[in-house]
């Protein structure tokens, strides 16, 4: 009896033993496959928002540095020494002698001193409008040789500006760099047209006032010889000639 006995008790103790190892054993072991292949692509999920966030934020970057270099001011401006130029040209067109560019002072000159010589006007008066008209011309060409030497003198100046507006152009950083550079050379291009035209209206004045000259001399010389075929071999005639 004592024998069967602990053959029972050591067959209690052995399937205790193998029941409570069991399930402790079988935790132990259990892999999902599922679930890891679920946990794998989250993380690279969550690994691609994060590489497409760096991407935005560098573009965005990348954004704000060419909009500060688009805003960014061109450093270098000609355009005081454009002004200076052009002002230097229009001070002296508006200091053209005796008759100047005013459309009132050139009615009332020629309605005086270049008006048809008068058979009532004297000889004097004939002297004083021919040399009158003699010094407006001289003074046409002296006012149109000053422009021209003006003109000349600002070449310089623009080819130096023009040199340093191209360059800062080619320089350019952004957009409104290389639009203030373009702005700049289209007004250093006004300006030498503004040059050029005053040139062109000195010397067109100056042939005016010559050919103004001319053709009141002939009409005084006109009436010269009308007068001398009137008052017979007596008349001698004045110096206006010398002013032909």
């Amino acid at each position: 009896m004592s024998r069967l006995r602990r053959l029972a008790s050591t067959g209690v103790i052995a399937v205790t033993l193998a029941v409570g190892l069991t399930p402790s054993s079988a935790q132990l072991v259990v892999f999902d496959p599922n679930n890891y292949a679920q946990n794998v692509l989250t993380a690279a999920r969550t690994l691609q928002q994060i590489n497409n966030q760096i991407v935005s934020l560098q573009n965005q970057a990348q954004m704000l540095i060419n909009q500060a270099k688009n805003l960014a001011s061109l450093p270098f401006s000609s355009l005081s020494k454009l002004e200076q130029s052009i002002l230097r040209t229009q001070q002296l067109l508006s200091q053209a002698q005796r008759i100047a560019y005013d459309i009132q002072q050139i009615d009332r000159a020629f309605s005086t001193t270049y008006a048809s010589a008068s058979s009532s006007a004297s000889d004097q008066a004939l002297i004083a409008n021919a040399q009158s008209r003699w010094q407006n011309a001289m003074a046409g060409l002296q006012d149109a040789l000053r422009t021209q030497a003006t003109v000349v003198g600002n070449l310089d100046t623009n080819r130096t500006q023009m040199s340093a507006l191209v360059t800062a152009s080619q320089g350019a950083t952004g957009a409104l760099q290389a639009t203030q550079a373009g702005n700049q050379l289209l007004a250093l291009q006004a300006q030498q047209l503004a040059d050029l035209t005053a040139v062109i209206a000195a010397h067109a004045r100056a042939q005016n006032l010559e050919s103004a000259q001319h053709a009141a001399a002939q009409d005084q010389g006109r009436e010269q010889l009308r007068r001398f075929l009137t008052q017979g071999a007596g008349y001698q005639p004045t110096t206006v000639q010398m002013f032909h």
